[in-house]
């Protein structure tokens, strides 16, 4: 998914946070960044004033203000004009210091947008990074049901009629969290790390068969929705046409792979769906498997070493 942000939604996104005043340039609020601008391109999405290799938005703090009235009137203009040149996403002039008469004629002329705040520089920094990073982090939209099981994110797929959103109506009947179903957004906000979140329309709601949508937050308070969460796990329902008949390393182990989303593998346990299977106790199963995993406790290993132990002292 192609993923970019405008001046004015940046603008717009930040300006309590940072308390931003719009000084000049205001006709340039429809300049964009996207995701393919950041790979292609050296610079950070936000820092100092770099007139060598520019940033996506400049900070202007009090060193480089100084710096600027160092220099001679022409080596001012085209110092400015290099930096204009660059079409930077926005000038940021920090602590609320005075506007360069130059330097906002130069962004008027060019519409390059011109803000002001009362922050300090690396505050500035720290807020624009963090939030343009995450706007541009690569995405993806999967199809399933989103919940938090003991405190980690587990996306719940299957086969349409699957009984996914029956699945997750009993998982909150027991207490866990609904953060988004039918189309969760993930977000690959670090490079380790799968945020998931709602669409904003689709908040709140769970769709069942039979019953329809359903205001999770309404039916069972505000505790049993949850904002986001990291993508730990996926559970897989299947609907096998016979019944299987596991052997060997599978009736030890269990059904259990990885799922490539975005750029990490994801652990996945696939649950076959037959009658008189209680999947809400094999999910919160499941998931108290994969959080020993992720300790270092594999029961299936610790089994097969206690065998292994046993045939070598019963060996004449």
């Amino acid at each position: 998914m192609n993923t970019s942000i405008t001046a004015r939604e940046l603008f717009d996104q930040q300006k309590d946070k940072l308390v931003l005043r719009w000084l000049a340039g205001q006709k340039g609020d429809h300049r964009v960044v996207d995701a393919g601008d950041t790979q292609s391109r050296r610079p950070s999405l936000a820092g100092y004033l770099n007139a060598v290799y520019p940033n996506k938005v400049q900070i202007l703090g009090t060193e480089e203000l100084t710096w600027l009235d160092t220099l001679d009137s022409r080596q001012r203009w085209e110092t400015i004009q290099k930096i204009i040149q660059f079409r930077p996403l926005a000038l940021v002039i920090s602590k609320n210091q005075p506007c360069p008469e130059d330097l906002r004629e130069a962004a008027n002329e060019t519409d390059t947008p011109l803000w002001s705040s009362p922050k300090r520089g690396h505050e500035l920094l720290n807020h624009l990074s963090y939030h343009m990073a995450r706007t541009l982090a690569p995405r993806v939209t999967l199809h399933g049901v989103f919940m938090e099981i003991y405190s980690i994110g587990v996306l719940i797929t299957g086969e349409a009629g699957s009984g996914k959103s029956e699945l997750a109506l009993e998982l909150l009947t027991r207490g866990h969290r609904l953060v988004a179903d039918d189309a969760p957004e993930f977000t690959q906000i670090a490079p380790d790390v799968l945020d998931g979140t709602c669409p904003e329309l689709l908040q709140d709601l769970l769709e069942v068969r039979g019953l329809g949508v359903l205001n999770v937050r309404e039916m069972f308070g505000d505790t049993a929705v949850k904002k986001n969460k990291y993508l730990r796990l996926i559970v897989h329902l299947t609907r096998p046409m016979t019944e299987p008949t596991p052997h060997g390393y599978e009736r030890l182990t269990g059904d259990s792979g990885t799922r490539h989303v975005l750029d990490l593998d994801v652990p996945l346990i696939t649950l076959p769906v037959m009658p008189g299977r209680n999947l809400s106790v094999l999910t919160e199963a499941a998931t108290r498997l994969h959080i020993l995993r992720t300790k270092g406790i594999d029961p299936a290993a610790m089994f097969i070493a206690r065998h292994t132990n046993l045939l070598e002292r019963t060996r004449p």
